[in-house]
């Protein structure tokens, strides 16, 4: 079994490049394939494939599982290919395409610039990159509330041209006829219920949701109404730990915690914010813990880079190409004649 795989990896390694060599040369690189391999690709070579590819698909029988059996449900934002190979890669269970990319992907000043063409484009994106994880793709502001026969034909692009398996829409029970229609349709709904970030100016900001005995009635009764309407889960956003630890109790269904406490079925935060992918002094929100500092990395590769550069010891001779020496002085003596 070994050397048959063996026999495959130097066989792909040869194919991979332009070389002419003997694949009994390639062979020892296959024990080196957890390494970075430098090969003949151009730049824009593609990233390759998840480190771990015999992890199993995550379906919505997988996660309904988890749910019975009290596993924690592991989701994580991502918004282009190089973030989604990396969450897939780490054992993310759900892979969410937020609209909140429209800030830290695009610029803008809040999700409800998006539109449905940029959310379609970096779920292509994501779901090129995930191999084990389930892909939600985020309806934008403007795409769903019209009526649910809007948000099924938008719904239906996310699935076919977005390539993701699932869906999400923000609302509560105002929404239920909603979800109804595209999980009728065969698409699964994931929900979202508490602080609902696309209507921020109707709640006057970015507010925590139930923290009165009224306040907190209302998201329970928003999220019995969106598991009637036949969500598979939902996010709970921004509500009091007790509360959302209540609602959970309540539910048969999943809930998908950010800023509603450690009682949810799972949990789900930006992979910019948890990441540390942002320069120092931005305000995070008060739920994210930032378990790495990605800017001070990148930056600080990018700082050596350019100083290399300005000092030319980038590139080295590891890093550029040979030739022969009689090619070499072939070459000189036509430049000094012509």
């Amino acid at each position: 079994m070994a050397s048959t795989w063996a026999r495959s990896c130097s066989l792909l390694l040869y194919r991979g490049t332009r070389s002419s060599r003997p694949l009994a040369m390639a062979k020892p690189l296959c024990s080196r394939l957890q390494h970075p391999i430098q090969q003949r690709w151009s730049s824009h070579s593609p990233l390759g494939t998840s480190p771990d590819p015999a992890r199993k698909k995550v379906t919505m029988g997988v996660l309904r599982s988890m749910y019975r059996k009290n596993v924690p449900i592991a989701m994580m934002t991502a918004h282009d290919f190089p973030s989604a190979h990396v969450a897939d890669a780490a054992g993310m269970d759900m892979i969410l395409v937020g609209d909140s990319l429209a800030m830290v992907a695009l610029g803008m000043q809040d999700t409800s610039e998006v539109t449905v063409d940029d959310m379609l484009l970096h779920c292509k994106s994501v779901v090129r990159a995930t191999r084990a994880a389930f892909t939600i793709g985020d309806l934008p502001m403007g795409s769903y509330e019209i009526s649910p026969e809007q948000a099924l034909t938008t719904a239906i692009r996310f699935v076919k041209e977005g390539r993701v398996q699932g869906i999400k829409l923000e609302g509560g029970k105002e929404m239920a006829p909603t979800i109804k229609k595209i999980v009728d349709a065969g698409i699964p709904v994931l929900a979202h219920v508490g602080l609902t970030p696309q209507r921020q100016n109707a709640l006057g900001g970015f507010r925590v949701q139930g923290k009165t005995s009224k306040g907190a009635m209302r998201v329970l009764e928003d999220a019995l109404a969106v598991q009637e309407a036949g969500c598979f889960a939902m996010v709970v956003e921004a509500v009091p730990a007790e509360v959302a630890s209540i609602l959970t109790k309540k539910l048969s269904v999943p809930t998908i915690g950010i800023g509603a406490g450690n009682g949810c079925s799972g949990q789900v935060l930006v992979q910019i914010d948890m990441s540390g992918y942002f320069p120092p002094g931005r305000t995070i929100p008060k739920f994210v813990k930032q378990f790495g500092n990605v800017w001070a990395e990148h930056l600080r590769a990018l700082e050596t880079y350019r100083d290399e550069v300005k000092s030319r010891q980038y590139p080295a001779s590891e890093h550029t190409y040979p030739i022969a020496k009689e090619e070499l002085d072939a070459f000189v003596r036509e430049t000094e004649e012509s």
